[in-house]
C-alpha cells in the first residue's frame, strides 16, 4: 500500500488571488504531490492549503510552496482576525496511509531544517515533533503573536529550533510539527465578537485558564467576526474529533447560545474532514432522533442539514472529505471494483487468485446483500406496518455485513502474498533461514484468518436471519432462500480455504485449535441455512 501523507500549511493572505494561486501553483506543480483544497478567508486573512504525497514529497511541496511565500508575502503589513506568528505559520504534517507518526515526525524535522537554512528565518517544532514540553501546543508558541516575536526571540527560552534567533519583518517565524488529523470547524452566530468569544472561551478545553477550565478536552477555540459575512463565528480546532466529536462542539455551542440567548445559524468546515468524523455525528443524529437510514450518502447529507454546513457555501462531500478525494492508487486493481464479467473472467484466468476464497467471499456478500433487501422490501410498507421496529433491528447487521464481506474479495486475493513475498527471502545462513520461515509461517496465519474471519462474520448474521426468515415479506421467499445458501456457501469456501493453508502450520495448537472452529462454524453454517429453508417452506401465503 502506498505511502501517504496529508500537508496542511497555512499562509497568512486571505485576499490577494495572486498570491494565493502563486502558492497553489508551487504545490500542485511539485511532482509527486496532489493538491486537495485550498481554503482562503478574508477575514481572517489566511489561507488553509491541504495537499497529499510520499512522505519525501510533501516535504518539497510544503518547501516550494514557502519559496513563493517568501517572496510574495510581507508580514510586516498583515492585519486579520486570525491569530498568526509568520508568513507561512505553521506547517503540520499528518499521516494518512501506511505512514507512522514517527515519519511525520521527520517530515517535520527535515522541512523545518531546510526551510531555516534557506530561507535565514526561524522555526519552531511543535506537536508531536515538539522537543519540549513547553513547544507541544500551538497556542504557547504562538503567544503574543507576530507584534511579540522582537523581544521573544533575545529570551533563550524561545531560541528557535531551527534558524536563527534574529526578527525577520517581512516573515515572522513559522512552527512546523506533526500532529493527528485536525479538523477545523466554526459555527456561525448572529452575534458581536466579544459573545462568540465568550462560548468560545466556556468550551475549549484552556477554558480562561487554570482556574476556570473549560468545557470540552482537545478543543481549542476563539470569537471572531467575519465581516464578509455579516456574523460572528465560534471557530474551534478539534485535536482528536474521536476524543471530542463534530456534535459535541456543535451540540454545546448551541446550548451556551441558547442561554445567551443567540441564533445559531450554521457551521463551516475549513479544509477536509475524515468520514468517521461525519459518520460519527449521523450516528448520534440518527439515535437522538430515531431515524432509520442506511446509506453512507443519506447519512452525510443527514448531518449536512443538523450541522448547517452549507450556511455560508455549498458543502460538496466529493471535495470535503478526504478518503473520497484520496483512494488507494492500487484500488483501481481492485476486483470489487470490476464489472462483474471482468471479475468472473479474472476468476476463470490462468491465475491462482482471485480463486476459491475471493469466490467465498463474494458469496457471502451476496447472501449479506440479498437478506438486506428482503428486510427493505418489509420495512415502511403499510401492510407490514406492525414489523417496522422488527426490521430497524435486522437490517443493518446485514447492511453492514455486506459491505465487510465485500472488501474481503480483495483482501482474500492478497492474502497469500506474504507467503509468496517470504518465499523469496534468502536462505543462505542459518539466520536467514530462520528469518525466511518465520515469515513463510506468518504469510501462512494471515492465509488462514481472512476466510476464518469470513465463517465468523457470517456465523453472527443467522439469528437475525432466522428472525427475517420468520417475518420478511414472502413476495421475498426465494430472496431469503437464496441468501440462506449463498452464506452457507460462503463458508462452506471458508473452510476448505482454510484447511489448506493450515497444512503447513507447524504450531500444532494454533492448527488444532482454528481446524476446531472452522469445522464448527461449517457445521452451523448448514445447520443454520436448513433451518432458515424450513422456515420458510413452512410459511402460507
Amino acid at each position: 500500500m502506498s505511502q501517504l501523507v496529508e500537508c496542511v500549511p497555512n499562509f497568512s493572505e486571505g485576499n490577494n488571488k495572486e498570491i494565493i494561486e502563486a502558492i497553489s501553483q508551487a504545490v500542485a506543480q511539485t511532482p509527486g504531490c496532489v493538491l486537495l483544497d485550498v481554503d482562503a478567508g478574508p477575514s481572517t486573512n489566511r489561507t488553509v492549503y491541504t495537499f497529499v504525497g510520499r512522505p519525501e514529497d510533501v516535504v518539497e511541496g510544503a518547501l516550494n510552496a514557502a519559496r513563493t511565500a517568501f517572496q510574495l508575502i510581507d508580514m510586516s503589513r498583515h492585519k486579520g482576525e486570525h491569530p498568526r506568528m509568520g508568513a507561512l505559520d505553521v506547517c503540520p504534517f499528518i499521516p494518512v496511509r501506511a505512514v507512522t507518526m514517527e515519519e511525520c515526525v521527520l517530515c517535520a524535522q527535515a522541512f523545518g531544517q531546510r526551510l531555516a537554512g534557506e530561507l535565514g528565518v526561524p522555526v519552531y517544532l511543535y506537536g508531536e515533533a515538539a522537543r519540549t514540553a513547553s513547544r507541544r501546543t500551538l497556542p504557547a508558541i504562538r503567544a503574543g503573536e507576530y507584534e511579540a516575536l522582537p523581544e521573544k526571540l533575545k529570551q533563550a527560552e524561545w531560541t528557535p529550533d531551527f534558524g536563527p534567533s534574529t526578527f525577520v519583518p517581512s516573515w515572522g517565524a513559522t512552527v512546523t510539527g506533526a500532529r493527528k488529523f485536525l479538523v477545523a470547524f466554526n459555527i456561525n452566530l448572529l452575534s458581536t465578537k466579544e459573545q462568540a468569544h465568550r462560548i468560545a472561551l466556556n468550551i475549549r478545553e484552556q477554558g480562561r485558564g487554570k482556574d476556570q477550565p473549560g468545557l470540552l478536552k482537545k478543543v481549542q477555540a476563539i470569537g471572531w467576526y467575519l465581516e464578509e459575512m455579516n456574523l460572528a463565528q465560534v471557530s474551534t480546532n478539534l485535536l482528536d474529533f474521536e476524543v471530542t466529536a463534530l456534535h459535541t462542539v456543535y451540540e454545546e455551542i448551541c446550548r451556551e447560545a441558547q442561554e445567551l440567548n443567540l441564533p445559531v445559524v450554521g457551521s463551516q468546515l475549513v479544509g477536509l474532514v475524515p468520514l468517521k468524523a461525519l459518520l460519527d455525528a449521523a450516528a448520534f443524529y440518527c439515535a437522538k432522533e430515531k431515524l432509520f437510514i442506511l446509506e453512507e450518502e443519506h447519512r452525510i447529507r443527514l448531518v449536512v442539514n443538523r450541522l448547517g454546513l452549507d450556511s455560508l457555501t455549498p458543502f460538496n462531500p466529493k471535495e470535503r472529505i478526504i478518503e473520497y478525494l484520496v483512494p488507494d492508487h492500487e484500488s483501481k486493481q481492485s476486483l470489487v471494483d470490476k464489472p462483474l464479467g471482468a471479475f468472473i473472467q479474472e476468476v476463470g484466468a490462468r491465475s491462482a487468485a482471485p480463486g476459491g476464497g475471493s469466490v467465498a467471499a463474494a458469496s457471502a456478500a451476496m447472501g449479506a446483500a440479498l437478506a438486506s433487501m428482503a428486510g427493505l422490501m418489509t420495512y415502511g410498507r403499510r401492510q407490514f406496518e406492525h414489523l417496522d421496529a422488527t426490521m430497524r433491528r435486522l437490517i443493518p447487521p446485514f447492511h453492514t455485513a455486506l459491505a465487510e464481506l465485500t472488501a474481503l474479495v480483495d483482501k482474500d486475493a492478497r492474502a497469500f502474498e506474504g507467503y509468496l513475498e517470504a518465499m523469496k527471502m534468502p536462505k543462505g545462513t542459518p539466520e536467514e533461514r530462520d528469518r525466511r520461515t518465520a515469515a513463510l509461517q506468518e504469510g501462512l496465519r494471515c492465509a488462514v484468518g481472512v476466510p476464518l474471519s469470513l465463517a465468523e462474520k457470517v456465523a453472527s448474521l443467522w439469528p437475525a436471519l432466522q428472525e427475517l426468515a420468520q417475518h420478511g415479506n414472502l413476495a421475498c421467499r426465494s430472496d431469503m432462500q437464496v441468501a440462506a445458501k449463498a452464506l452457507e456457501m460462503g463458508v462452506f469456501g471458508a473452510y476448505f480455504n482454510v484447511l489448506i493453508n493450515l497444512k503447513d502450520i507447524t504450531d500444532q495448537q494454533f492448527k488444532e485449535q482454528v481446524s476446531r472452529r472452522i469445522s464448527s462454524l461449517l457445521q452451523d453454517a448448514q445447520a443454520q441455512a436448513a433451518l432458515v429453508l424450513n422456515r420458510l417452506e413452512a410459511r402460507q401465503e
